[in-house]
Parts: C-alpha cells; sequence; structure tokens
C-alpha cells in the first residue's frame, strides 16, 4: 500500500475496505492515497469532480470507509496537516463572510497590532538580557532563515551590522546547502541566530540542531516554546503571529527584530560612533545630497575664507 504521509488510519482504512468496493470507489482511494493532501482541503462536490465521479458516490465512498458521511472522513483526513492546512483553513472561514476592502485593511492592521501588543507583554527580562549578550559576545555572527524567514534575516543582518564585526546571512541560492557547509566551520566562540515561523521549515531546524550539537550557542527566533527551534536554542526570543489571511503574520517577527536590534545597539559599545560613521558613508547617496551639491562634511565646518577688497582708486603718479 502507497506511503500516506497524512493520517496513517486513513490508509489502514482504505486497505481494509478495498475488497468490498466499488470501481468508483477504488478511483476514490486511489486519488486519496495518491494526492492525501490536495484531497484533505477539497470540499466534497470539487473532490467529486476531480476523480469523475457524483457528490453521491463520495458520500457512499465515505459510508464505505465506516464514517458517518464526507464531512467525518474529511476531518480524519486532515488528521496530521492540521498546521500546514491552519492558514487554509482560516482563510477559508474568512471569505465565506463578506467584508469589504476597508474591512480587511482594518481588520489586518487590528490583527498586527494585537500580536505585536501580545509580543511585547510576553517579553521575558531574562531572555532579552541573554540574547543581547549572545549577540555581543559572539566572535562571529550567522543568521539561519528560509522561506518567509529569509527576509527577516537579511533586515536583521542589516540592523545588526553597524555593531557587530561579523555578521553573516546564510541564505543565499544555494539556500540551506550553503548553509550546511559553512555550518561546519562554526565554533563555541561564534553564535547561530535560526529564524523560523509556522510553517516551519525543517531545514532550518535540522541545521540548528547540527549547530546545538557541535556546541554552538543558538538564538532562535520563533513564535512560542512548542516550536521545534525552542528546545534546540541556548535563548529563545517569541512573536505571536496569528493571521486570518497568512501561514505567519510578519509584521510582529520584524517589530521583535528591529526591538532586538534596538537592545544591541543601546548597548554595543561605540554605538554612537558607529552610527555616525553610518551615516556619514550613506549621505552622498541620499535625495538632494548627491556629491555634486554636497561640500565634504570637514570643508563645510571651515569658516569661509574672508574676501580681500580692491580698492577702485588709481595709484598717484609722481610728477
Amino acid at each position: 500500500m502507497a506511503t500516506f504521509p497524512g493520517n496513517p488510519s486513513m490508509a489502514h482504512r482504505i486497505g481494509r475496505a478495498l475488497p468490498k468496493l466499488t470501481r468508483s470507489h477504488r478511483e476514490m482511494a486511489d486519488y486519496v492515497l495518491a494526492h492525501p493532501f490536495q484531497a484533505a482541503i477539497m470540499p466534497i462536490d470539487e473532490l467529486a469532480a476531480t476523480v469523475g465521479v457524483s457528490v453521491a458516490t463520495a458520500n457512499r465512498f465515505a459510508r464505505a470507509l465506516e464514517f458517518d458521511g464526507y464531512p467525518q472522513f474529511r476531518a480524519a483526513l486532515v488528521m496530521g496537516f492540521e498546521a500546514t492546512l491552519a492558514p487554509v483553513e482560516k482563510l477559508r472561514s474568512k471569505l465565506e463572510h463578506p467584508a469589504t476592502v476597508a474591512d480587511v485593511f482594518a481588520t489586518a492592521l487590528a490583527e498586527s497590532q494585537r500580536n505585536i501588543d501580545l509580543t511585547r507583554r510576553s517579553l521575558d527580562a531574562h531572555s532579552c538580557e541573554q540574547a543581547v549578550n549572545v549577540i555581543l559576545n559572539a566572535r562571529r555572527i550567522y543568521i539561519m532563515g528560509f522561506g518567509g524567514s529569509s527576509w527577516l534575516g537579511g533586515l536583521l543582518q542589516r540592523c545588526l551590522d553597524p555593531y557587530c564585526d561579523n555578521v553573516q546571512l546564510l541564505a543565499s541560492i544555494e539556500s540551506s546547502s550553503y548553509g550546511a557547509r559553512i555550518l561546519t566551520r562554526l565554533q563555541p566562540t561564534d553564535l547561530l541566530i535560526a529564524i523560523a515561523y509556522p510553517r516551519y521549515f525543517a531545514d532550518t531546524v535540522l541545521l540548528a540542531r547540527r549547530a546545538r550539537d557541535a556546541g554552538v550557542p543558538v538564538l532562535a527566533l520563533t513564535d512560542r516554546v512548542t516550536s521545534p527551534l525552542a528546545p534546540l536554542a541556548t535563548v529563545s526570543l517569541y512573536a505571536h503571529t496569528d493571521s486570518q489571511y497568512f501561514a505567519t503574520s510578519e509584521a510582529s517577527a520584524l517589530a521583535l527584530i528591529e526591538a532586538l536590534c534596538s537592545a544591541v545597539a543601546h548597548r554595543a559599545k561605540g554605538s554612537l560612533k558607529a552610527a555616525t560613521q553610518l551615516t556619514e558613508s550613506v549621505l552622498p547617496w541620499l535625495h538632494g545630497n548627491h556629491p555634486g551639491r554636497l561640500r565634504p562634511l570637514a570643508d563645510a565646518a571651515k569658516p569661509a575664507p574672508r574676501k580681500t577688497r580692491v580698492s577702485s582708486k588709481l595709484p598717484k603718479v609722481p610728477k
């Protein structure tokens, strides 16, 4: 029998019922076994149309598997896909209720505000101190996040770079293979910052485990203590990321990253000098401040030379 990644008991049910299934029911069974995720997200009419049978046949198929009806069959089919399907089910629920575009804007902004507020209220002072300390004490910092977390990692790298000597981003065009290669060079004096929010990338968890096993400190930025990253981390910071339309609301994750970088800037030695140097270095690229219009800062600080007055009188000619 084919491997069934969702709910193994469904494959067992189909196997037991196989001898008494009709030809149409066998076609449905073949589709469900081959495409469990797609079958789990389909309403009964869509699944019936996909297989090429009637809705009544789909209902009888569910009862042939000893379910009361199709809703019970689909609920069992979803088992094992709960976390993956949660955003789909939430979106399905939202789409069933009419709303204006302005309503959706307001709901999404209110949701982000609620997530940020919950993140702020759940902050652990000791964990915040630990997170800043491991960043400032690290010889090298490597940031790892794939999928939706990769751009969060990029923003974290950008914000830490002025205050830390060696900050590198492991997300590249090679994806996780590059991270796996670089992680073999890490030492206990380094730090790995691993970022993963639902849906969690398996590669992030795998590489974080390798780093932990090699004695490398791991700072996890994730959503809750039940996250697969949490038990692998030396210290964890959590952001509430609930969303009605997406798997993760990344606004609160970004807010947590900005808060972390603000704390690093506040604690880092020479942070004022670093901020000044950064501002000076980007000044020529800011709108209205291109080199052709600005004198160098040093010259701008000098007083303008005094002009020499030229007399209009002609010198007297001796007689």
